[in-house]
């Protein structure tokens, strides 16, 4: 596979505002006189009442809009974990060189695992002696910087290398150089520094002679060290960190030993080091504002990491212990620095002696000593390093969006700046890093809503990281880069992954512009267009409506005031009729109120042959579905009827069938045929679309029965099209399912590879006999012969006999999934297709899990259509499960409004022949969730969106002022049998009560004219 480039690209066009200056302000004083001027400690709870309110489909899903014009995008990375060369040209041994040249695995970490099958046999020592070697490919990396596109680029200054014994004797002069360097070429490309003095490798010398950040001492040697950086690199870096991630640095180096410097001291230990911590920012900060500030002109911050956590069971008691949890873990840091230089009342009330205390003077010194509000979200603290018992028995979450309204809430709204962000993926993955390209996405448009919805005020991000390097205690296990880096090679070149591309494209856009093809179309549907609803599992019911008693009644009206039986009088039984059957009546009212033109149903294999044969056909059963059809079509229902459904026992066959084998048997596709035959001669005359096989699932059905089903499917086709056609003149197809399947990494030759293998078994292995070759797709073919699996072959007539069985391509389409080549999950992945299915973790999801894409509706009838030719074809089942909580229905209005406008742009802009949608389906009652009718106590109640699909249909579609498509003239079409007076009940009526009231008035002028003459005389 040739490798991928990031395209060189000039600095970023920035596109036009989406609010115009007057209006922005306008926004931003709406938002700032409904908010507090201070905020008070605990102010943050608020967030979880704000934010648990569930916003509609349109809001939880992807933002399309821009970030502010000026937003920050940048890159970041870490010295120790990159830069390698650890005794390079002077550099001093830092604690993680001592750590990881003899680390004991601490309580917690898990054990090496085995490497995933296809791992390379060798791999890099886990430690960052060489890493990804940037030391001494300083080009390369700010090559990266340039193709990406980026405004800004985060890294750390190791101290060793400055400082190599950390404070005694002048600075290494190669160190500065290295750093000069850096620092001038960034200059070159119009990237701004973004500079870390501590990120967490302090040099070996301080911790041997000190006990490092255990001892007081430390934030003066800190003063001392940030000093030389400020008169040596200040005059280009405008942004300076001070300490990344003291809570991991606090408690993990110095509490439970998981990190370098590896020392189990416990909770005390943990909490003196984070108050020396926050000292040596504070004296690093006052340095900078007294004496560097006037003339270089730029800000200082601590980088604070944070997970976010929600409550278990949404009670004030949850929200106080989330409180709590985010007190103990950002709050710890945040609250002395930008609140009133002490820590949260939490800790000091639970810690008790634990927590060391601040002097008046050390509260005044620690208090505001920040110029923005630096954050890191991300796996290197949540889900990672996060303690449990910090979580308080309550449930950690990945959203940013939520921790950036808290922080703003929490901490008067700073500015805050994103110095770390990403996600991870395993160390075996490449350069097709779907996960972590999906959670980049995820926390973007987080970052996004933030700003645009909730008003936080966001000013920067950081991609994490710009390479792959050393991932501290997890090693080389994992990897976090935007480039891909061979650890085992010897030139360490970058290759971009397909974050790197996904972050360029962005940064380009400055967000997530609105695209012409995720616009609405207006326009219409063909006049003809069928307009249907789904029903799978129509119930037999023969209970009648009417009053079916011969015996005769009398009124006891002067005492009892009941009815009694006259003995031995009866009338004459009538027979029953169609419309006497009260599940019949009320299934139609049902279409009728929806403003339906089509209904699909099944029918039962097995209720109509109980024996697979004709031997035994349940002609009561055969008589209800030819009432059922009967009856639509009395009410200008068309029906369109599947012979077969796999639902039910036995997958609908009947029992012997089942026990014979099922579909294994070709005996199966005989007795189909057979049954085929009875429903076209029984009921034919009221169905004029037939499906024969409706929506197998190839994932779930062998080689041979596939094989079968084929053949059953056209004989039953050619059966009808012998015998039944000329005089019916019907239809006749098949509904396969298809969903569609889209590339994880749409940069990735080798993921649309993958997604084209997945449609062909998905879709291919039925479609293509029938519809194309008639024989499976090549591609089905060749890849289960060199797996040493073979597919059964066709004999030259029943290939003909299958190829061109169809008059139309039914399809059941409900949502799209995303296939990736790399071996990400090892669980999750399938080894036979060599694909491992994922989500969009942006996607909008339904209680059941189902991804609501409505764009996949359009690909897959453009796939179908560059398959198979201009197929007739009709979306026979889509639909939703729905939030029972949600009495406005909004997900499945949603759902129906964007998936049909999908459906016009096929069939309008893309010339896909589509003759007809089914929304699924009718009721809860069979399809529980999915229904556009509640079902409870016997009781069909219409939820909102059955008002929503009865609005398109009224208007055939989304008609506009310019709207593509056909008027349609209003017809008043008759059904086949009921004639002139059939379709106008209401007039006869009305016509008929005239006539004998004109009749009966007649009549009693001439008899009383005729006595009145008889008296005279």
């Amino acid at each position: 596979m040739p490798a991928r480039a990031l395209r060189p690209r000039a600095p970023p066009r920035r596109p036009r505002l989406l609010w115009p200056p007057r209006r922005r302000l306008l926004l931003l004083l709406l938002l700032t006189l409904g908010r507090p001027l201070r905020a008070e400690p605990g102010d943050g709870a608020r967030t979880w009442a704000h934010l648990a309110r569930a916003p509609g489909p349109e809001a939880a899903g992807p933002p399309h809009a821009a970030f502010p014009d000026g937003f920050l995008w940048g890159a970041g990375s870490a010295a120790y974990q990159t830069e390698g060369a650890w005794r390079q040209h002077g550099k001093g041994a830092s604690i993680w060189d001592t750590f990881t040249h003899r680390r004991p695995r601490p309580p917690g970490d898990p054990l090496p695992a085995d490497p995933p099958s296809g791992a390379p046999s060798q791999s890099p020592p886990a430690n960052g002696d060489v890493a990804s070697d940037s030391y001494n490919n300083l080009f390369r990396d700010t090559e990266a910087l340039r193709e990406l596109g980026v405004g800004h680029y985060r890294f750390s200054i190791s101290w060793a290398r400055v400082l190599p014994n950390g404070s005694a004797g002048a600075p290494n002069r190669e160190g500065l150089r290295y750093y000069g360097r850096l620092l001038e070429r960034l200059r070159e490309l119009g990237v701004r520094p973004v500079a870390t003095l501590y990120h967490w490798d302090l040099p070996q010398s301080l911790q041997d002679a000190y006990g490092g950040w255990a001892h007081p001492a430390l934030a003066d040697l800190f003063r001392d060290y940030a000093e030389i950086c400020f008169r040596h690199f200040g005059g280009q870096v405008k942004h300076w960190i001070t300490i990344d991630n003291p809570y991991v640095v606090a408690w993990h180096g110095y509490a439970t030993g998981r990190l370098a410097p590896g020392i189990r001291g416990g909770a005390r230990l943990a909490y003196l080091v984070a108050h020396n911590l926050l000292l040596a920012h504070a004296k690093v900060w006052h340095l900078y504002n007294t004496s560097f500030r006037p003339t270089q002109g730029g800000q200082v911050s601590i980088a604070l990491g944070s997970h976010w956590i929600n409550p278990h069971v949404m009670t004030d008691h949850g929200v106080q212990e989330c409180q709590k949890s985010l007190d103990f873990v950002l709050g710890w840091f945040a609250k002395p620095i930008f609140l009133d230089g002490d820590y949260p009342a939490s800790m000091k009330s639970s810690l008790s002696s634990l927590l060391p205390e601040f002097t008046d003077a050390q509260r005044t010194l620690v208090k505001g000593t920040a110029d923005f509000f630096a954050l890191s979200f991300g796996p290197t603290l949540s889900f990672q390093l996060l303690d449990p018992h910090m979580k308080f028995q309550q449930v950690e979450s990945p959203s940013l969006r939520h921790l950036l309204f808290w922080i703003d809430l929490e901490y008067n709204h700073p500015r805050i700046f994103i110095v770390e962000n990403g996600w991870f993926v395993s160390g075996t993955t490449k350069r097709d890093d779907a996960k972590s390209m999906y959670y980049l996405k995820k926390f973007i448009m987080e970052t996004l809503k933030a700003i645009r919805l909730d008003g936080v005020n966001v000013i920067g991000y950081t991609a994490w990281s710009l390479l792959d390097g050393f991932e501290w205690h997890r090693g080389y296990s994992i990897r976090r880069g935007l480039f891909y880096v061979d650890f085992l090679s010897q030139d360490k070149k970058l290759l971009p992954k397909s974050s790197a591309l996904f972050y360029q494209k962005l940064i380009a856009e400055n967000g997530f512009p609105p695209l012409p093809e995720n616009q609405p179309l207006e326009g219409t549907f063909a006049c003809d267009f069928a307009w249907g609803i789904v029903d799978h599992n129509v119930q037999v019911d023969t209970r009648l409506s009417q009053f079916t008693d011969p015996s005769v009644y009398l009124w006891d009206v002067h005492h009892s005031k009941r009815l009694f039986k006259v003995d031995g009088v009866v009338t004459a039984r009538r027979r029953s009729d169609c419309a006497d059957l009260a599940a019949i009546r009320a299934q139609v009212a049902l279409l009728q109120d929806a403003h339906v033109t089509h209904f699909h149903f099944s029918l039962d294999w097995a209720l109509l042959l109980p024996l697979g044969n004709q031997s035994q056909v349940n002609r009561t059963a055969l008589r209800y579905y030819g009432c059922l059809l009967a009856e639509l079509v009395r009410a200008n229902v068309t029906p369109v009827v599947a012979l077969w459904q796999p639902a039910g026992p036995h997958h609908g066959l009947p029992v012997p069938l089942a026990r014979r084998g099922g579909w294994e048997s070709p005996r199966t596709a005989l007795a189909f045929e057979d049954y085929a035959r009875l429903c076209f001669a029984d009921l034919g005359a009221h169905v004029k679309l037939w499906i024969t096989l409706s929506q197998p699932s190839t994932r779930n059905t062998s080689w041979g029965a596939a094989h079968n089903l084929l053949r059953a499917h056209a004989l039953a086709w050619r059966a009808y099209d012998r015998a039944f056609r000329a005089t019916q003149r019907g239809l006749v197809g098949i509904a396969l399912q298809a969903d569609w399947v889209e590339p994880a990494c749409p940069f990735s030759l080798k993921d649309r590879e993958v997604a084209e293998r997945v449609l062909e078994f998905d879709v291919g292995w039925l479609a293509e006999p029938i519809f194309g070759s008639g024989d499976y797709p090549r591609t089905v073919r060749d890849w289960l012969h060199r797996r040493g699996a073979l597919l059964p072959y066709f004999t030259a007539d029943e290939e003909q006999r299958i190829r061109g069985s169809f008059d139309f391509l039914a399809l059941g389409h409900h949502t799209t999934i995303l296939v990736d080549w790399e071996k990400e999950d090892p669980g999750k992945y399938n080894d036979f297709l060599e694909v491992q299915e994922m989500t969009d973790i942006t996607w909008l999801n339904s209680p059941g899990q189902v991804a609501v894409v409505p764009w996949g509706l359009r690909r897959v009838l453009n796939w179908l259509k560059a398959k198979y030719g201009d197929l007739p074809m009709y979306v026979i089942a889509n639909g939703v499960d729905d939030d029972p909580l949600d009495t406005q229905d909004r997900l499945r209005s949603h759902y129906l409004r964007n998936y049909l406008n999908e459906a016009l742009k096929a069939y309008v802009l893309d010339g896909v022949d589509l003759r007809g949608y089914f929304a699924y389906s009718l009721s809860d009652r069979s399809a529980p969730g999915f229904g556009l009718y509640r079902y409870a106590a016997g009781q069909f109640e219409p939820k909102p969106s059955l008002s929503v699909y009865r609005s398109i249909i009224d208007n055939n579609g989304f008609p506009g002022a310019d709207s593509l498509g056909g008027y349609c003239p209003e017809e008043f079409t008759a059904c086949a049998e009921c004639g002139f007076f059939q379709t106008r009940k209401a007039l006869v009526a009305f016509i008929a009560f005239l006539s004998v009231t004109f009749l009966v008035s007649l009549g009693l002028i001439v008899y009383y004219s005729r006595k009145g003459r008889g008296r005279y005389k």
